[in-house]
C-alpha cells in the first residue's frame, strides 16, 4: 500500500476564503508565471509530515487531538502579503496572520512535540504561519519585479478575523489538475 502524504492544517472561514481569493485575483494580474491554490485548498498549515504510512497515520491522528485539546479556541487576523524567500526571489506567495500569531505558534510547537516520539523531526526554520496563494513557476524579470511590488502594496491587506475551533489532519493526493485533500481527522480544541 503506497503511503499518504500527510500535513496538518488550520482551515479558514468562508469570508476569509474569499478574500484570499481577491487577493489571488489582484495579483493575476500580473503576467507572471503562477501556479495559484485553488479555492477549496487555502489553509493554513501547521505542519507538513510527508511520507506517512497508512497503517500509521492512526497514530498521527491520535497525537494531533492529544496536542490540540488542550488549547482554547481563539480569534485570528489573515493579514499581510508576503513572499519566500524574499520580495526580490519570489517563489511562495502568502497570506500571513496579524493577531493569533502567537497562539498558532504555540499550537504548532505542542503538535511538534507530540509527533516527535513518532518519528517526525522538528522544524529546524523558525514556523512562519501563513497560507499559501500560489507558488511563482517563472516569468520575465521585470514581471516578476512588478508583482514584487504588487504585493509589497498589498503588505497590511486585511483578510478578517476568523475563530480557530480545531485542526485538520490531512492526506494529498497529488493529480493532474493539483493536489487533492481528504480529512483524516478533525482535532477539536476542547479547553
Amino acid at each position: 500500500m503506497r503511503p499518504l502524504r500527510v500535513f496538518t492544517a488550520i482551515d479558514i472561514s468562508p469570508d476569509v476564503r474569499s478574500a484570499a481569493l481577491r487577493l489571488i485575483e489582484r495579483l493575476r494580474a500580473v503576467p507572471v508565471k503562477v501556479t495559484w491554490t485553488r479555492a477549496a485548498n487555502l489553509h493554513y498549515t501547521l505542519k507538513f509530515l510527508g511520507d506517512v504510512q497508512a497503517e500509521n497515520s492512526v497514530d498521527v491522528c491520535r497525537a494531533v487531538q492529544e496536542a490540540v485539546g488542550p488549547f482554547s479556541p481563539f480569534e485570528t487576523v489573515a493579514a499581510g502579503a508576503g513572499a519566500f524567500p524574499s520580495l526580490s526571489h519570489l517563489q511562495t506567495l502568502w497570506l500571513g496572520v496579524g493577531d493569533g500569531v502567537e497562539q498558532m505558534q504555540l499550537l504548532f510547537q505542542a503538535i511538534e512535540r507530540l509527533l516527535e516520539p513518532l518519528g517526525f523531526a522538528r522544524e529546524h526554520r523558525r514556523f512562519s504561519p501563513h497560507l499559501t496563494l500560489g507558488r511563482v513557476r517563472g516569468g520575465s524579470p521585470a514581471g516578476l519585479q512588478q508583482l514584487g511590488e504588487l504585493i509589497r502594496k498589498h503588505a497590511d491587506f486585511d483578510a478578517g478575523t476568523m475563530t480557530v475551533r480545531s485542526v485538520t489532519v490531512y492526506s494529498s493526493t497529488l493529480g493532474a489538475d493539483g493536489p487533492m485533500y481528504e480529512v483524516l481527522s478533525r482535532a477539536p480544541m476542547q479547553g
